[in-house]
């Protein structure tokens, strides 16, 4: 059954992403034709803290199968690419000091451009684990220095060969009449994707 990602719950969406990332027939990518194996995992902004803990059980359980996550937090990776520049302890002192934000982002756009700094940290992880799954989290907190779809586009060329699956707080939409949209929280229109899939729509005969 296709579970609707508007009521989804943490228990539901655990369930389902157990069951897809168990079967080769998803990992090996079956059934996609020539399409970037990207998924997107959209779910209510309000269970936010409970799809971490669904992100960490998902990678304790599928481990113990040796079904190997690599699990990328872009919050967690922002940081780290922050502390290697040396600049990490500068951010946080503007962070208070600067009188528009807009100047924060404009820094951190420049800092966290994805195609220069951050596709090639996240290629650089890849690089250095043989995994079977690789999940991205953290979109929203990271919102709105880096931008989903930019991540997603600058990363298609980069991770062809394993699923991809990116946990989005909001509502992703794909139709003909209208395109497609990742509509982050539920609110704030995030430019188009067109090449990803729901992950909701993926059924495991």
């Amino acid at each position: 059954m296709i579970l609707s990602q508007l009521n989804i719950s943490a228990e539901q969406c655990f369930e389902h992403l157990l069951k897809v990332i168990e079967s080769e027939r998803f990992r090996e990518k079956k059934g996609l034709g020539n399409e970037v194996p990207f998924f997107i995992c959209p779910y209510p902004p309000q269970i936010n803290l409970e799809i971490e803990k669904v992100v960490h059980q998902l990678c304790t359980t599928l481990e113990g199968q040796k079904i190997i996550i690599l699990n990328i937090n872009l919050y967690d990776l922002v940081i780290e690419l922050l502390q290697e520049r040396g600049i990490w302890e500068q951010v946080l002192e503007l962070e208070s000091s600067l009188p528009s934000k807009t100047q924060l982002l404009e820094l951190f756009q420049s800092v966290l451009d994805p195609e220069n700094h951050l596709i090639p940290a996240i290629t650089n992880k890849m690089e250095n684990i043989n995994f079977d799954v690789m999940f991205l989290s953290g979109v929203g907190e990271v919102f709105p220095y880096i931008r989903s779809h930019n991540v997603l586009n600058n990363l298609q060329s980069k991770a062809k060969n394993q699923p991809t699956i990116m946990f989005f707080p909001g509502v992703y939409t794909h139709s003909l009449s209208s395109g497609a949209s990742l509509d982050l929280f539920d609110r704030l229109h995030d430019d188009k994707y067109y090449r990803a899939f729901n992950i909701f729509d993926y059924e495991v005969d």
